[in-house]
Formats: structure tokens, sequence, C-alpha cells
């Protein structure tokens, strides 16, 4: 059996605070959880769950967008390397990515498969 809130006075609305809202939502957006059953356990619409997921991550990408630098041309580095193998063993271009991430473009690699490479990357 379900239960009902009655709000009497001025106030028809329940209030919020942010630790609440903030345990609500990694509540229902935790690995293996239902939205629905975290919104009947505590009694709010699913739509205000969204809406708080909503909110939060515009806030949080006004403030990254804040810090990220503005783009700009990377510097190319082209090494010698005396002691080079045959060219089909080494790559021909390796693409350095934020956090240690690298890609490695051989010579042998088609034209086809250098772009989708590079699209996939973007």
């Amino acid at each position: 059996m379900g239960h009902i809130t009655v709000f009497s006075g001025p106030v028809r609305r329940r209030r919020w605070s942010e630790e609440e809202r903030l345990q609500i939502l990694t509540e229902a957006f935790s690995p293996g959880a239902c939205v629905a059953e975290v919104c009947r356990r505590h009694d709010i619409s699913s739509a205000l769950i969204y809406t708080w997921r909503r909110k939060i991550r515009e806030v949080q990408a006004d403030t990254t967008s804040d810090m990220s630098p503005a783009p700009s041309f990377a510097e190319a580095v082209v090494v010698e390397d005396e002691g080079a193998a045959r060219p089909g063993l080494q790559p021909a271009m390796i693409v350095e990515l934020a956090r240690g991430k690298r890609v490695s473009i051989f010579a042998s690699a088609s034209p086809a498969q250098v772009a989708a490479a590079l699209k996939a990357v973007r």
C-alpha cells in the first residue's frame, strides 16, 4: 500500500537540498539501478530526476568549457632514426593524443583506413 504526503499551508511543493538531489541522482544512475524504482522509493517523478541531471550537466559543461584552452596548432616533430628497420614494420606517423593515447599509422595503410581512423579519433 502506498503513502500520501499532505502539504498544508502556502507551500505546496517539497524542497530538495543539493545534497538530497545528488544522493538521489547517484542512487538512480548507479550501475544496475532502475530509475523508476528510485523514483517510487523517494516519491518523485522520473521527469524531475532527468531535469536535475540535465541541470547538473549544464553547470559542469559551463565550468569545464571556461577552463579548457582554445584550439591551436600542434607542433609536428620529425625524428630521424638511423637504425630503422624495414619501412613496413615501423609506423610512418604516430599521433599522440591526450591521456597518453597513441594512434600509429603505417605506410602500408590505405588512405581510406587513415581517414577512418582519424575521423574516429576526432
